[in-house]
């Protein structure tokens, strides 16, 4: 297990350098001066096969193997955010702790949410203070007022 560790450390290493390396003007630079001197050279190798293959294959090669070292520093950037975005949650006095993990909610959950949501922008928008805030409990009485002696709505 440790070597497996170790391993995975050493990726995460590897992919946040060539992350950050590869997002600079400098990286940008070089693939346009490749680019360029692959065109240039295609009247010297007659614009033949061969020379449109390197082009290919190269980038498409640089291409695969920068997906997985990118999407390793999403992911880890990605759990980073949740965290502190879940810690914010959690220590805001009157802030919802349902949306503590909400990430691990199904599409179905989220669009729920996501109505509440829209409820507390439409009473945003009816206040003509627009430094009020409302909370998703305010939104669901509101809701409750509104809805009281209908009749439940069958399932979706």
């Amino acid at each position: 297990m440790a070597r497996s560790e170790g391993l995975t450390e050493r990726f995460e290493g590897f992919s946040q350098r060539v992350t950050h390396a590869v997002g600079r003007p400098w990286a940008f630079l070089i693939a346009l001066v490749v680019i360029v001197v692959w065109a240039v050279t295609g009247p010297i190798f007659g614009f033949g096969d061969t020379w449109q293959l390197v082009i290919n294959t190269g980038t498409t090669i640089i291409t695969f193997l920068m997906v997985f070292l990118i999407q390793q520093t999403q992911n880890k950037d990605s759990k980073a955010m949740e965290l502190k975005l879940n810690e914010l949650v959690a220590a805001t006095k009157g802030a919802s702790n349902r949306l503590i993990d909400v990430e691990a909610l199904t599409e179905d959950d989220l669009d729920v949410l996501h109505g509440y949501y829209r409820q507390l922008v439409e009473l945003a928008r009816r206040d003509q203070d627009l430094t009020e805030s409302h909370s998703l409990e305010e939104a669901e009485r509101a809701h409750s007022g509104k809805t009281a002696g209908r009749p439940e709505p069958g399932p979706r």
